[in-house]
């Protein structure tokens, strides 16, 4: 008890005690050391469960001059692929025994990114995590004399900031290749924002794969994203009829395509096969069940944080690590009708 009367808080000593392990043990348990062994990581992770003890993480900055606290500056955190991506890196933060503090943007430019990271700096954190998909993003923070390591998401063709991108060209490709593995010929885009590093990097895969195989590159319309976008431009490919496939740049733009198509009677994926990007939970259940290109988001995060924690380190790493899609097949694409 502390003289006031009230219940001490247990200490990592207290810890080490009922676990009849020395302190140092314990704190390579509750630092994720790996060279413990499983019978006495148990005996450890019980007895801190059974005292209620928490990692006094004042006192460890103190001693590691390190706040364990990682910034993520993010934008359009309402779309499904940059909040998985947060979600990926928080899990693979708090994996890490570190905090994630998050400034979402409102608007993408200059000042509004150099107010965050200021803001950042002001909390001492120890690095800071960039999930702003725009092209002008890499080259603000090129500018900023940060202090901090700084790692990107998705910095396809930057090389003034690092950091761990999905392979997007890879995964239009993949896309693209089945779609003419199906015998297709006149296979169309639905692109993101040309303003966002995937979309472009989406578009410009779809457009290489088919010239490499000697077919038209003509049919691309640019959308914002959401089911609405693909919707109204699933009714101008319905009304034209001038593709029997559509790669779709995400999900969701998907959905709208798939809505249209039908409206107009025009069977998927009977009359024209449809692929989406992402694979987000919703997509095996869309009628048809969609063919997709999926992205690991919870890899994503965990080399992200592999990056971070070597850059930290002070080990030099590449510039850019690489996480590959995969192809999901499903029920929306088949062979074009005879």
């Amino acid at each position: 008890m502390t003289p006031g009367g009230q219940r001490r808080l247990p200490r990592l000593e207290d810890v080490a005690g009922l676990a009849g392990v020395s302190h140092q043990t314990v704190s390579r348990v509750v630092n994720r050391h790996p060279n413990v062994s499983p019978t006495t990581r148990e005996r450890v992770e019980a007895a801190i469960l059974e005292l209620g003890y928490r990692r006094n993480t004042a006192a460890r900055s103190l001693v590691t001059r390190r706040s364990q606290t990682i910034g993520v500056l993010g934008s359009e955190l309402s779309h499904y692929g940059p909040a998985n991506t947060l979600l990926g890196v928080e899990r693979a933060a708090r994996d890490a025994g570190y905090f994630v503090s998050v400034a979402a943007l409102r608007e993408v430019h200059r000042d509004a990114i150099l107010d965050a990271v200021g803001h950042f700096l002001d909390q001492s954190v120890d690095g800071i995590v960039v999930i702003v998909p725009h092209l002008a993003t890499l080259a603000a923070l090129a500018e900023l004399p940060i202090g901090v390591p700084v790692v990107a998401v998705g910095p396809d063709g930057n090389d003034t900031v690092g950091g761990v991108r999905v392979d997007q060209r890879r995964g239009a490709e993949l896309a693209v290749r089945h779609l003419i593995g199906q015998g297709h010929v006149r296979i169309g885009h639905v692109a993101g924002p040309q303003d966002w590093i995937d979309a472009v990097a989406r578009a410009d895969g779809w457009r290489s794969t088919l010239e490499s195989a000697g077919l038209a590159a003509d049919l691309v319309t640019e959308g914002d994203w959401s089911a609405g976008s693909g919707y109204r431009i699933g009714r101008r490919l319905a009304a034209a009829r001038s593709a029997t496939a559509v790669f779709v740049a995400n999900d969701q733009m998907a959905l709208g395509v798939l809505c249209a198509l039908n409206e107009a009677g025009i069977r998927v994926p009977q009359d024209v096969s449809v692929v989406g990007f992402d694979d987000q939970p919703e997509a095996g259940y869309f009628s048809p069940p969609l063919t997709v290109v999926r992205q690991d988001f919870e890899e994503l995060g965990r080399q992200c944080m592999q990056m971070m924690l070597t850059a930290l380190d002070g080990v030099e790493e590449p510039r850019t690590l690489v996480v590959e899609p995969e192809l999901v097949l499903r029920s929306s694409t088949a062979p074009p009708a005879r």
